[in-house]
């Protein structure tokens, strides 16, 4: 029984050994495909437009005005500063102003903040008479919170309107 086992090792050893070859060359491989990523589309070409400039706002300067001691009403000098200022806001018809009302430190904050208010709304009905719609002044007062000066023989400096353009 000997000689039959060494001849079934050595069949078995000689099968397993042919297998082996033929596993490793035998069989031709199968070409792998390789996905082909296709290239990136390339950018879609946007119209060039020349970059926009910011509309801006015209840089105009409206004369301050001034009134007398605890007044309110337009001096006829100042009358004339509202009108050169009424002719720039006519050619620019968009532009919204702010007329702020300004009072020196003589009387009480609360009196103050009254009499600018007062200022700045004569100056505002002076400006629509000449023209300005109103829907495009706006009035504040500021009293006596921002003087121009604290010296009091220039307190008629703080006695003023001034027009902001926004």
């Amino acid at each position: 029984m000997e000689g039959f086992m060494n001849k079934l090792n050595k069949c078995l050893s000689l099968f397993l050994g042919i297998l082996f070859l033929l596993a490793l060359v035998g069989c031709p491989k199968k070409a792998v495909k390789k996905e082909e990523i296709p290239p990136p589309p390339p950018p879609e070409e946007v119209e060039k437009k020349p970059p926009v400039e910011e509309v801006k706002k015209p840089e105009l300067v409206l004369e301050t005005i001034h009134f007398d001691f605890d007044r309110s009403d337009i001096r006829p000098g100042d009358a004339e500063i509202l009108k050169k200022n009424a002719e720039i806001l006519k050619q620019y018809p968009d532009v919204k102003v702010t007329i702020e009302g300004h009072c020196c430190p003589i009387g009480t904050s609360e009196y103050n903040m009254g009499l600018g208010w007062r200022r700045a709304e004569s100056a505002k009905s002076y400006l629509v008479k000449l023209g300005i719609s109103a829907d495009r002044l706006k009035t504040i007062s500021y009293g006596e919170e921002r003087l121009v000066t604290t010296v009091e023989s220039e307190y008629w400096k703080n006695r003023r309107c001034e027009f902001k353009v926004e």
